[in-house]
């Protein structure tokens, strides 16, 4: 067998034996404070049998791909068009660079009194997160693209939109990709932090409930499906940019 393939599954093993040894194996620490693997076992297990896990998982899900396929609606061709013409790059720039560095946790309060709670709140705090780092991967692609290959077809008569749709648009889509790829885990972090306050279900939501409980369990399910959702993300994009694009 390769030893690439072995190698990562070698920490996580690492780790889940020592877990056990300082809860189940020596008692070292209160179930409370941390679970035992058992423990987190028979939770997944209960969670999965009454259908909690899988509802509040494909809602999460809804609200992380609602908010993301609207920052990408607003954000890829805004960003083709401002790293296109100068003009509007120049009149936008300063508001981009204010409103770029704000957490998107900052506008909880504002998404909770103009949304209330529930779905849209959530999905409203996904867009501002997502919205800013796929708009600057476009409009850096856009800044990338070859120079020859513009003035090549600007020579043979094209004009800025067969431009942009034939030579800017193609050698953008793997910059595209890379926002995208940045922006869902984002938009996860972000759906989170969302469903912990302005929510009544998802990951988030279940997580936030099962600690109030002192169901540590259930809170480290929680926490372990975020992971293999963001695991899996990140593989499908990683996998679109080195068979398709690259």
């Amino acid at each position: 067998m390769n030893k690439r393939k072995i190698l990562p599954f070698i920490l996580p093993i690492v780790i889940l034996i020592f877990w056990y040894l300082i809860t189940d194996g020596l008692n070292l620490v209160e179930p409370y404070v941390l679970p035992s693997p058992i423990d987190v076992l028979n939770s997944a297990i209960n969670i999965i049998q009454s259908g909690k896990l899988l509802q509040n998982t494909v809602d999460t899900l809804f609200k992380v791909f609602s908010g993301l396929i609207l920052a990408s609606i607003v954000a890829i061709p805004l960003g083709i068009l401002l790293g296109w013409y100068q003009t509007l790059e120049d009149l936008a720039s300063f508001v981009i660079s204010i409103l770029r560095p704000i957490p998107p946790v900052a506008w909880i309060p504002f998404s909770i009194l103009w949304f209330g709670i529930g779905t849209l709140p959530a999905v409203f705090i996904i867009f501002m997160g997502c919205v800013f780092p796929i708009l600057v991967y476009t409009l850096d692609g856009v800044k990338r693209t070859d120079k020859v290959l513009i003035e090549s077809a600007q020579t043979l008569g094209a004009n800025d939109w067969n431009v942009l749709k034939r030579v800017i648009l193609p050698s953008t889509v793997p910059y595209i990709v890379s926002g995208l790829k940045v922006g869902v885990g984002i938009a996860l972090m972000c759906t989170i932090s969302a469903e912990m306050i302005g929510s009544s279900s998802g990951l988030g939501y279940m997580i936030l409930t099962a600690t109030n409980l002192f169901d540590t369990g259930t809170t480290v399910v929680g926490m372990l499906v975020i992971g293999l959702i963001g695991l899996i993300l990140d593989y499908v994009f990683g996998l679109a940019q080195k068979r398709i694009f690259w």
